[in-house]
């Protein structure tokens, strides 16, 4: 069966090192003076360990708690211990007779009862506890271990101040003794032959004093019924160390830590003022690239209409392409035209000729055809003059051919468009066309 127990932070379970093991296992070894050839009674004995190291005192010792797994588990781990058993049961049932004990330990048990049950634990403890049996018991200091740390422990139900638990054991346990417990740091000289008497010291490089005692994290109270059955008052100063000194262990690891984090903190500023110079340099850049932007756009502004114009100009330039293409094949059309009535008129003329020749030959011939020749004559030279100015006006069609084929023209054509159409709307050429 497997007897392991899970640590939760609030029941000391052996091999777990801190400072819950100065407090636990202290109390156990404060006690173990009063343990002495008694009946012990181990009130939530939790694991175990506290009843086996009274047990090495004891007459007998039995340890009772309410959580049977927990008690399985320390019957199979103090099976070895012969003066030793476990039972389970409540702290406010006891599972034991009357005056059945000498003394009752009960560390940290109080506080995790309701206020209303912890009248009647004490008063079970009374009830089992031999009329001059002696009760030791710890709770914690209210005002130091929640309200001066603003802390919470969830597993407790109700925890007490000086005069609260001094009120709350006046009925069963009127004779008593307090004493003081917390963790200290400090360093301790002694005397190697031993001795009595203690003294403690507080301060600095600057100054020493004696030092008060602080303020008890826990109470630690010897109780019993009557003042006679309190035992001997115990030492004025009681000190605890777990042999494996696992505190200084933590507090040196602790320390590795801090330095080890105080290298990534510096490492980190290092990086961040690295990160820091580079976001500057690209904040730099940014603006820059800002201020580059800035002095383009008005020049993309510019292309873009630059190419607008472009596309404008192509258009027209397109536009003035196909009318220069309509005007060739135009050209090419009065060329074929002309040539065409040159060769008409050059074979008239030509029969003309032989007609006037024949004319001629027959004018000699025949009397009074002096007079038709001159008329013939002078409709030749009407027929030339129209022959020259036909000739006149396809060079002047010609030359107006090249002008618009020309780079002058293709950049005055809209300009005489535009006076065309105003012309038109002015009606001085209405219906005119502005080639």
């Amino acid at each position: 069966m497997d007897t392991s127990l899970t640590f939760t932070g609030e029941r000391f379970v052996p091999g777990v090192g801190g400072e819950i093991v100065y407090e636990h296992v202290h109390r156990y070894a404060f006690a173990l003076r009063y343990a002495a050839g008694r009946r012990v009674l181990d009130v939530a004995c939790g694991e175990g360990y506290g009843s086996a190291l009274l047990a090495g005192a004891a007459r007998e010792v039995v340890g009772v708690d309410i959580d049977a797994p927990t008690i399985a588990h320390a019957r199979a781990a103090y099976a070895a211990v012969a003066n030793l058993r476990f039972a389970e049961g409540s702290a406010t049932r006891l599972p034991l007779a009357d005056a059945s004990v000498d003394l009752v330990v009960s560390f940290e048990t109080l506080e995790h009862l309701d206020a209303s049950d912890q009248g009647p634990m004490l008063a079970e403890v009374a009830r089992v506890l031999a009329p001059d049996g002696v009760l030791v018991l710890s709770a914690p200091n209210r005002r130091e271990y929640s309200e001066a740390r603003a802390y919470a422990n969830p597993y407790h139900r109700h925890e007490h101040d000086r005069a609260e638990l001094s009120r709350l054991l006046d009925t069963a346990f009127p004779a008593r003794e307090w004493y003081a417990q917390r963790v200290w740091l400090g360093s301790t000289l002694w005397r190697e032959a031993g001795g009595e008497g203690a003294e403690a010291w507080n301060g600095d490089a600057a100054r020493v004093a004696p030092a008060a005692a602080p303020e008890p994290m826990y109470f630690v109270v010897v109780a019993a019924r009557v003042p006679t059955a309190l035992p001997a008052p115990a030492p004025a100063l009681s000190l605890f160390s777990d042999a494996g000194e696992t505190e200084w262990k933590r507090a040196a690891r602790q320390a590795a830590e801090a330095l080890r984090l105080d290298a990534l903190a510096r490492e980190r500023e290092a990086l961040v003022v690295e990160r820091d110079r580079q976001l500057a340099g690209a904040h730099a850049h940014v603006r820059h690239l800002e201020a580059l932007n800035a002095r383009l756009e008005p020049l993309v502004t510019e292309r873009e209409r630059l190419v607008v114009e472009r596309d404008r100009q192509l258009t027209e330039a397109h536009a003035h392409v196909r009318h220069l293409e309509e005007l060739c094949a135009f050209r090419e059309r009065i060329v074929v035209e002309r040539d065409q009535a040159l060769a008409g008129r050059d074979a008239e003329i030509a029969a003309r000729g032989e007609r006037i020749a024949a004319v001629e030959r027959e004018a000699a011939r025949v009397p009074g055809l002096a007079s038709d020749l001159a008329a013939a004559d002078h409709r030749l030279g009407e027929l030339a003059a129209e022959c020259g100015r036909l000739d006149r006006a396809l060079a002047a069609q010609e030359r107006i051919i090249a002008y618009r084929q020309s780079v002058r023209w293709w950049f005055v054509l809209p300009w005489m468009r535009a006076k065309l159409a105003w012309a038109r709307i002015a009606g001085r050429l209405p219906g005119a066309d502005p080639r």
